[in-house]
């Protein structure tokens, strides 16, 4: 994984409750995204992730989507090569 990267469900909503710690929701600050080519894509990718190509974009996203399977996968990686 990328040094920054943090595993982000965007289907799960907040909890609405009516207490909220002061200074919880402050707006975060992102960057904007920048648009790759297919080549600048395959260079970026790290050895667990996947390129999707579709005729209207073009997608990197990790090969093992689910956060669990992933790390178990990261683990046995560390094991081998150590």
């Amino acid at each position: 994984p990328k040094a920054g990267d943090i595993n982000v469900n965007v289907c799960k909503k907040k909890h609405l409750t009516n207490t909220r710690a002061s200074g919880s929701d402050d707006a975060l600050r992102l960057i904007p995204y920048k648009r790759m080519s297919l080549e600048e894509s395959l260079e970026f990718i790290n050895d667990d992730e996947l390129v999707e190509v579709t005729p209207k974009t073009i997608r990197i996203r990790k090969k093992i989507l689910d956060n669990d399977l992933r790390a178990k996968e990261d683990a046995k990686r560390k094991k081998q090569n150590a």
